[in-house]
């Protein structure tokens, strides 16, 4: 299939659950808001739960890249800056949140597969900080992570309290240099 196309039915499917939730999103409704028919989906697709783990994954408008500022502190803020975009910003905000609630309801919606595909992007961070001498390998990413990440969503999501603009680097200074 060809990217473009690929990325306009990511695109219809991050949007119709974001807007109706899961119960909502149909592989029919994909078709007609991407403008493909159902059958080609379903050719690449077997169902829509197989269709949301792969638009959570590869569509443009969760595209991911774990960022690299020379320092572990500086990472690790860009990193929480952006979760804060991923969760303050529509419609990945809304898409977000659908998708991690259809997740907890519905078993066959792997999400794992997007958390597994962004720690494993995030990781570089952490190898990079070794490497520069910055951390010891004994360090446990994904604890950081999701210290870091969980903060994020709970103040956010869960909350539903602002995140003031010094959030990032609080939240990375309580974690590096611990609280007192």
């Amino acid at each position: 299939m060809a990217p473009r196309k690929q990325q306009q039915i990511f695109d219809a499917t991050l949007r119709l659950v974001a807007e109706k939730g899961y119960a909502g999103l149909t592989v029919e409704g994909v078709a007609e808001r991407s403008g493909v028919n159902k059958t080609t989906i379903y050719r690449w697709w077997p169902s829509k739960a197989a269709l949301l783990g792969a638009a959570l994954v590869e569509a443009d408008l969760l595209a991911f890249a774990a960022p690299d500022t020379g320092s572990l502190r500086g990472d690790l803020e860009a990193l929480v800056k952006g979760v804060v975009r991923l969760l303050s910003e529509p419609p990945a905000r809304d898409v977000a949140v659908a998708a991690l609630a259809a997740a907890v309801e519905h078993p066959e919606l792997d999400a794992r597969r997007f958390f597994a595909d962004r720690f494993a992007r995030e990781r570089e961070i952490f190898e990079r900080a070794v490497r520069r001498g910055e951390l010891t390998e004994s360090v446990d990413p994904m604890l950081v992570v999701d210290l870091l990440a969980g903060a994020v969503w709970i103040r956010s999501v869960f909350r539903a309290r602002p995140l003031p603009d010094g959030f990032a680097r609080d939240a990375v200074a309580a974690v590096l240099d611990g609280i007192r």
